[in-house]
């Protein structure tokens, strides 16, 4: 007898609907499963023999054929057990297979019949709201991932035998409610209470550009020597953007959902994320990829920061794959098979000491780094990356004035008030434009709404003859002076707002 059961494939961040069908048949006791799965999908033939019968069902003594259509496309996973099992009682008979009818069913099953967390969830709740059905059967620890979405009803199931109750009556369970999403305008509004900007000693002139930085959603490289507070200042970062919006938030959130790093009782992602990975990561770790494509730091990064700290110890090869994301907010993955597109429109901050020992250019420290050495260090960051970074901030070492100052400095919550003013400039601005922020504007956008007076030029073309900067910095020297005009409040640009753009790129002239 055959049976068909409904379910979905986690297939980059996307979610592809499968169709499984279960045949069972006379002939020698064995199970067959078809149509490209991966070894994980291979060994879900033991985990649903236990479960079928620790759960007090009978396995067929038969032969069985498994087949996951379409079948010219890779499956990965754990999330076929339930729908494998179910198939299997269906075609034996056991249940009525009318019954699977109208529904979709993901979940890893154990060896006592109980029902695991899967990753993906959300991506497959998503995928749900373009289905006829709208009927999701799921693990219960996966419920209130997928319940962000209202559009479909969600049903959280403990066990197998639990399950095929509900499917017999239907009326013994309501579908699940998220029990922590908010409304868009709330989301995003807490920030954890440490992480403040208050607690960074002195560093007035960081603290504007990373104002700045968040003001326009730009790039900063922070550069001084070691205990100067540039990693704290980083970290503080995410506490000063602006909340995630109700799109931003799904999309962050099915990311995470696809890459399995969402607990049970997250629904929506609230804060933007923070990632920074270590120096030793490997080009696939960033950017994503592998034999089944998956997302990389940069795509779980979406819409918040990637913190690179200790920049120049990181592979020179892994540094340049960064170019192409930072220009296009998107990665893209090509496979023989496949190829899938990654959304990757992040923050980056970088970190790094002016030489190795750290000390170059210190006052009150002695370099012990040769000429060479200094510029084999600096030579690790190549010159299109820095193009590609909108402000470069010395950081220096703090004064015993500045670290015995009891004086509280100025908390992230003011900051932020600030930040959300200048993003509210630009959502009036570019709401035809089709982006949201001064660091997205390309060349024919920043002509338009970065015009320069007289006294404006004749600065900049100052800067330009004397840094020789090339034509992307050019570019990044208006964004960032149209931001500063913005968290000023002034339609036009001033002299001020572009000298202050320059001072931001100029670092990298003088010390690289």
């Amino acid at each position: 007898m055959l049976a068909k059961v409904h379910t979905f494939s986690v297939v980059g961040i996307d979610a592809l609907q499968v169709e499984i069908e279960v045949d069972v048949s006379n002939g020698l006791p064995n199970i067959a499963i078809v149509g490209l799965p991966d070894s994980t999908i291979k060994e879900s033939k033991e985990r649903v023999r236990s479960g079928l019968k620790n759960s007090e069902f009978t396995y067929p003594a038969d032969k069985i054929t498994v087949n996951l259509a379409p079948a010219n496309v890779k499956k990965e996973g754990s999330s076929f057990d339930l729908a494998i099992a179910l198939g299997i009682l269906a075609a034996s008979k056991q249940i009525d297979k009318t019954l699977l009818e109208g529904y979709f069913f993901i979940g890893e099953l154990s060896l006592n019949g109980e029902l695991r967390p899967v990753k993906g969830a959300l991506s497959m709740a998503l995928a749900m709201r373009k289905k006829r059905s709208k009927k999701l059967i799921l693990p219960l620890d996966n419920a209130n991932e997928a319940a962000v979405v209202k559009e479909i009803k969600v049903y959280g199931i403990k066990t197998l035998r639990e399950l095929v109750a509900f499917l017999y009556d239907p009326n013994n369970l309501s579908p699940y409610i998220n029990c922590n999403s908010r409304h868009s305008k709330d989301i995003g509004n807490s920030f954890a209470d440490e992480l403040d900007f208050c607690d960074v000693k002195g560093q007035w002139a960081a603290k504007r550009a990373l104002e700045v930085t968040a003001g326009g959603m730009h790039n900063i490289l922070l550069i001084g020597p070691p205990g100067s507070g540039k990693t704290m200042l980083a970290k503080r970062m995410t506490s000063i953007l602006p909340p995630l919006n109700e799109d931003e938030a799904l999309e962050t959130t099915k990311i995470h959902s696809s890459a399995g790093q969402l607990d049970s009782k997250t629904g929506l992602l609230h804060l933007r994320p923070f990632r920074s990975p270590h120096h030793t990561i490997s080009n696939t770790a960033l950017v994503g990829g592998g034999t089944i494509p998956q997302a990389g730091e940069i795509s779980l990064a979406h819409n918040g920061v990637l913190f690179l700290d200790e920049l120049p110890e990181f592979h020179r090869d892994v540094l340049e794959v960064l170019r192409q994301p930072l220009e296009d907010g998107q990665i893209r993955v090509a496979r023989a098979a496949r190829s899938l597109s990654f959304p990757a429109r992040f923050m980056l901050v970088c970190a790094m000491n002016p030489c190795p020992c750290g000390h170059f250019g210190q006052p009150h420290s002695n370099c012990s780094c040769s000429p060479r050495q200094i510029h084999r260090y600096r030579s690790k960051i190549s010159g299109p990356l820095l193009d590609r970074i909108d402000i470069h901030m010395e950081v220096p070492s703090l004064k015993y004035q500045e670290l015995t100052d009891d004086t509280l400095s100025e908390n992230s919550h003011s900051v932020k008030t600030r930040v959300l003013k200048c993003h509210a400039i630009q959502r009036e601005r570019f709401k035809k434009e089709g982006i949201l922020f001064n660091a997205s504007m390309n060349h024919r956008q920043t002509r338009k709404y970065c015009a320069l007076d007289k006294e404006c030029s004749g600065i900049l073309k100052a800067a330009i003859e004397e840094l020789r900067l090339s034509t992307r910095g050019y570019d990044k020297i208006l964004k960032v002076a149209r931001t500063i005009s913005d968290l000023a409040g002034k339609e036009n640009i001033k002299a001020s707002h572009v000298a202050e753009a320059i001072q931001y790129r100029s670092l990298d002239r003088q010390t690289f």
